[in-house]
């Protein structure tokens, strides 16, 4: 088969790693453009890559390009209107979490896709991390209900804080990154959430009317569980407990944990909350004394991949999507319905109340 032709459009952080993943994948996919809106990002890496065409605006690169795949990796303001414009033009879409803006625009986006027989891949990176995969599994071994505790704070400055800053004009903390870790608290339950609740704070004035830039959600779902998401972004965030992936259950817990100190790495490291190190299993059976009959186990998950490697497996998913015309229903069910949970969450903060998800 023919390489699919992709273009690239947003060439930070993730779109550079997308778009070195597509390299990476030569026989299946050619760059044939890269796009975004300041020049400096854009071209070094097109020169990084072996001189890609470069474009400052989307849809005269689509124009010129008719490209099979179009991967988003803007801000979330953009994604759908980006999404319906490759839909509807014939082309498949990788897009970036979340989805939209909206939960509306988000099922549009999904029928759309329907109706144009295309594919769309939501950049849900933890689902194809070995670990984070690792880490659900044991969670689902350790009964009902489950209490999932976890955070993702980042003290930011510099360009971290104009990122964060920017992201903030369309998006609080508690929805952009919250989809990631409310979608892994719905594969730990796969229970039907229920109601979700919320709080906020706005701990700088450099941000525009009504934004806050730290917020804690906590959902209640069908079965009993219950989880709680924390965010921060700024240089006023402490570098203290920032990283907190843990999960309870009847039978014990387990955690993801830095084996043999403190995590090196400063807070506003991407790959500081993917990586797991470590697997921490604890299990409560005892004895007649009632002491613990078993060890911690303590898995090991130092080999796993790094942030380009888990994008080149998101890469490898979609290129499996379209070739073999998997079925993507179930995964942008569940890309509309993290989206759903986290919105109402936002809804709950600014309002001071319980939303009700059912």
């Amino acid at each position: 088969m023919n390489p699919l032709r992709v273009l690239v459009v947003g060439c930070g952080n993730m779109g550079s790693s997308h778009a070195r993943a597509y390299h990476r994948l030569a026989a299946d996919f050619r760059l044939v453009g890269l796009v975004a809106r300041g020049p400096q990002g854009r071209e070094r890496l097109a020169a990084e890559l072996g001189g890609v065409p470069t474009f400052a605006d989307f849809e005269q690169a689509y124009a010129a390009t008719k490209p099979d795949v179009v991967s988003i990796n803007t801000y979330p303001d953009t994604h759908a209107a980006i999404a319906r414009t490759a839909l509807r033009g014939g082309s498949h879409v990788f897009v970036e979490k979340p989805l939209a803006e909206t939960v509306a625009e988000a099922q549009q986006i999904v029928d759309l896709a329907r109706e144009c027989r295309r594919k769309v891949v939501v950049g849900y990176i933890l689902r194809v991390h070995p670990a984070w995969q690792k880490f659900i599994d044991v969670a689902r071994t350790l009964g009902k209900p489950l209490v999932m505790r976890m955070n993702l704070n980042q003290q930011s400055r510099g360009k971290d804080w104009r990122t964060h800053k920017a992201l903030m004009d369309s998006m609080s903390p508690i929805v952009d990154c919250g989809v990631h870790y409310v979608d892994v608290m719905c594969q730990m339950t796969r229970s039907r959430p229920v109601r979700v609740s919320a709080i906020a704070a706005r701990l700088s004035e450099e941000l525009k009317p009504g934004m806050y830039n730290y917020g804690q959600l906590q959902v209640a779902f069908a079965d009993g569980s219950v989880g709680w998401y924390e965010a921060g972004w700024g240089p006023m965030m402490s570098e203290v407990a920032y990283f907190v992936k843990d999960v309870v259950g009847p039978k014990g817990c387990v955690s993801i944990v830095e084996r043999g100190g403190e995590r090196q790495s400063g807070s506003a490291d991407v790959d500081a909350h993917t990586k797991t190190n470590t697997l921490r299993v604890h299990w409560q059976e005892r004895d007649g004394q009632d002491q613990f009959v078993r060890a911690d186990d303590w898995l090991d998950m130092r080999d796993e991949p790094d942030h380009d490697g888990l994008c080149l497996r998101e890469q490898q998913y979609l290129l499996r999507a379209i070739r073999e015309d998997l079925d993507l229903g179930e995964h942008l069910a569940d890309a509309v319905n993290s989206l759903r949970i986290v919105l109402a969450a936002d809804q709950a903060a600014r309002e001071g109340r319980t939303i009700s998800l059912e």
